[in-house]
């Protein structure tokens, strides 16, 4: 990343935690690079199926907000998860995740490091994440946080770009100075996985561009993060090339 040209990365916490990498080795090689972590991907998902399962999920987060502190990273991003095995109550779900983003709050705030609700499309509304439009990130936001500075969003295009409010939603972000990060990627006319078929920005039919503007008139100053899960196409091309191609995309259609 730092040998390409660009100034900051976003771990993964899965690959962190599943690697069992040493995070304070991490961290210190990061600094060492001269690399920004953005921000910390992603947390465990909320809901649960019993009580038990709930608090288990929150102290996970918890423990999770721990190391986005010790990476430095700038906001943890909460994938806040989908409907629990063999349940249709959304609102149920829903509150649960209200009631647990209300728990971590003040862990956030004692490690200063401010929670970014990431709405998903609505595609992933069963299995991934009950939150799916920037206005509804927001309203939880204001709920939990009124007038604070512990709780924010992360923008992300591919699971955005279809909102018809979504340029009232971006505004209200940049008031609220509640817009924490922003991702982009494509959405390809012809995708052939919701998941795992992302396209590189400008061969979709997002509005980069405009949605870019929106963004950046709302106030937000800081990187553009580029994600891309394409597992038949860019995973499997080298990593130079398509470093060097996001580069130049981010230049040329963003």
């Amino acid at each position: 990343m730092a040998r390409a040209g660009f100034g900051g990365i976003a771990p993964w916490r899965h690959e962190i935690e599943d690697g069992k990498a040493d995070i304070d080795a991490l961290a210190r090689q990061i600094r060492a690079l001269g690399l920004t972590v953005t921000g910390y991907c992603r947390s465990a998902y909320l809901p649960g199926a019993t009580r038990e399962q709930f608090a288990a999920n929150v102290e996970t987060n918890r423990a999770a907000i721990r190391d986005a502190a010790t990476l430095g990273a700038q906001c943890f991003v909460m994938v806040v998860g989908g409907l629990p095995e063999g349940s249709r109550d959304l609102p149920a779900a829903r509150a649960q995740v209200i009631d647990g983003i209300g728990m971590l709050a003040d862990t956030a705030r004692a490690f200063g490091v401010p929670l970014a609700i990431e709405p998903l499309h609505p595609v992933y509304a069963a299995d991934r994440a009950v939150v799916n439009t920037l206005a509804q990130a927001l309203q939880i936001c204001e709920t939990l946080d009124a007038g604070g500075d512990t709780l924010g969003v992360a923008l992300d295009v591919y699971h955005c770009w279809w909102d018809p409010a979504l340029d009232a939603s971006i505004a209200d972000a940049g008031r609220a100075r509640r817009l924490l990060a922003y991702h982009v990627c494509d959405w390809l006319r012809q995708t052939r996985d919701p998941l795992l078929d992302r396209g590189m920005m400008g061969d979709g039919v997002a509005d980069l561009r405009a949605i870019r503007t929106a963004v950046e008139r709302a106030g937000y100053a800081g990187m553009v993060e580029v994600e891309i899960f394409s597992a038949q196409n860019w995973w499997r091309r080298d990593p130079d090339e398509v470093l060097a191609i996001c580069a130049e995309r981010l230049q040329t259609v963003c």
